[in-house]
C-alpha cells in the first residue's frame, strides 16, 4: 500500500492539514495508519478519491454530518442526496433573494419619497370576493373562505372535525380586518393572530386526528403580510405572469424539491393529500410581500389546483372580469374539472 505523510495528502486532495485532523477527530477520514511514537498521520493514496469527495462536498456547504452519510452510500444513493440536498438549498436561496428584493425595493421606495419634499403618496386598496364551494364528490364542505378591506384568508379543513377547525382559524383573524394595521409590525401582529387561531383549532378539534390548512394575507395599505401553513396556495398575478407566493407543506412537495418526482408525477402520487405542516402542527411562514397598483391576488384551497392547471387558471385570472366573476369562474372550472373536493377561491385587485 502507498502511503503519504499527512502534507502531501493534503496537497493532493485540496484539505488543509488542520482539516484533515478535524476529520480524523469525527472519523469521517480515518488516516491509514499512525505512527505510534510521533502520532504523524499517514494516509493511502487509495484514501484520495473519498477525500476529494470531502472536500467537494465542504465546498458546496454540506454539513459534516450529512457528508458522513453520504461518504457511506454507495455512489448512485450518494447522488440523490446530493441532489436533495442541493435542492433545499436553492429552495431556500430563494426565499432569502426573495427577502432580499424586498428589502431593497422598501429602502428604494423610502429614499424615493424622500428625495421629494412635499411630495403625496397615494394610498392603495383592495377589491375582492370569496366563495366557497362544496364541489360535486364530498358530503360537506370543511373549506372556509373569507375577504374583507383589510383580511384575506383560505383555510381548507381535514378530519371529522375539518370544517369548525377551518371557520375556527378565520375566525380567529378576522378582528383584524376591522382594525387599522401599522406596517411597522404587521408581521409580528400577525404572527401573534394566528397563536390565536391554533389555540381556537385546538379548542375545537383533537390535532391527532383533524387539522386545517391556512394561508391569509393582511393589508396595510402598501405591503401585503402573508401567513402559510398547508398546501392551500396563494398566486401574484402581475403585468399577466402569474407567480405562487406560497410552498406547500406537503409530501409530494418534499419529494419534489429534494428531486425525486416531477410536478407532472406529483399530481397522480398516491400521497398527494398528505401534509408535512398544518395549523397546530407546524410553524407557518410568514413574510412581508410588496405590492403594486393593478396587481390581483388568488387564494385557494387544492380543491382548485389539485384539478384545474396553472395555465388555465391564468387564463381565469386574465380574463377581464371584476374578482366576483372571477371567484365564479374559478370555482365553476374546478367542478367542470370533476369537483372532487372542496373549492375556495379569493380574489383581490390592488387599486
Amino acid at each position: 500500500m502507498s502511503m503519504l505523510t499527512i502534507g502531501a495528502f493534503a496537497r493532493a486532495c485540496r484539505l488543509s492539514p488542520k482539516a484533515l485532523r478535524l476529520y480524523d477527530e469525527l472519523e469521517l477520514l480515518r488516516p491509514a495508519r499512525v505512527d505510534p511514537d510521533t502520532g504523524y498521520r499517514y494516509y493511502a493514496v487509495e484514501q484520495l478519491e473519498r477525500a476529494r469527495l470531502v472536500a467537494w462536498l465542504r465546498r458546496l456547504g454540506m454539513p459534516l454530518a450529512a457528508i458522513r452519510e453520504v461518504c457511506a452510500l454507495e455512489p448512485a444513493a450518494a447522488a440523490r442526496e446530493i441532489r436533495a440536498f442541493w435542492a433545499r438549498v436553492e429552495a431556500e436561496t430563494a426565499v432569502r433573494r426573495d427577502l432580499a428584493w424586498f428589502l431593497v425595493d422598501q429602502l428604494e421606495a423610502v429614499a424615493a419619497v424622500a428625495a421629494v419634499p412635499g411630495k403625496d403618496t397615494t394610498m392603495l386598496e383592495l377589491r375582492y370576493s370569496a366563495h366557497s364551494d362544496r364541489g360535486l364528490v364530498r358530503p360537506a364542505n370543511q373549506d372556509t373562505a373569507y375577504a374583507g378591506a383589510r383580511l384575506l384568508a383560505v383555510a381548507d379543513g381535514f378530519g371529522p372535525a375539518g370544517g369548525p377547525a377551518s371557520s375556527a382559524a378565520v375566525e380567529a383573524l378576522r378582528f383584524l380586518d376591522t382594525e387599522e394595521v401599522p406596517a411597522g409590525n404587521v408581521l409580528n401582529l400577525l404572527e401573534e393572530a394566528v397563536r390565536d387561531a391554533t389555540d381556537a383549532v385546538r379548542d375545537v378539534a383533537d390535532p391527532e386526528e383533524n387539522g386545517t390548512t391556512l394561508t391569509a394575507l393582511l393589508w396595510t395599505g402598501s405591503q401585503l403580510a402573508l401567513v402559510h401553513i398547508g398546501d392551500s396556495r396563494a398566486y401574484l398575478l402581475r403585468e399577466g405572469g402569474l407567480f405562487r407566493i406560497t410552498h406547500d407543506h406537503s409530501v409530494v412537495q418534499s419529494l419534489i424539491d429534494e428531486g425525486r418526482l416531477t410536478p407532472e408525477e406529483a399530481g397522480s402520487h398516491p400521497q398527494r393529500a398528505l401534509l408535512l405542516k398544518a395549523l397546530a402542527t407546524g410553524d407557518p411562514d410568514l413574510k412581508l410581500h410588496d405590492t403594486r397598483r393593478g396587481d390581483r391576488y388568488l387564494l385557494c384551497s387544492d380543491g382548485l389546483t389539485s384539478v384545474v392547471p396553472e395555465h388555465r387558471i391564468r387564463e381565469l385570472l386574465t380574463a377581464g372580469q371584476d374578482p366576483e366573476e372571477t371567484v365564479r369562474s374559478l370555482v365553476d372550472a374546478a367542478n367542470a374539472a370533476g369537483g372532487p373536493d372542496n373549492i375556495s377561491c379569493v380574489v383581490a385587485d390592488v387599486v
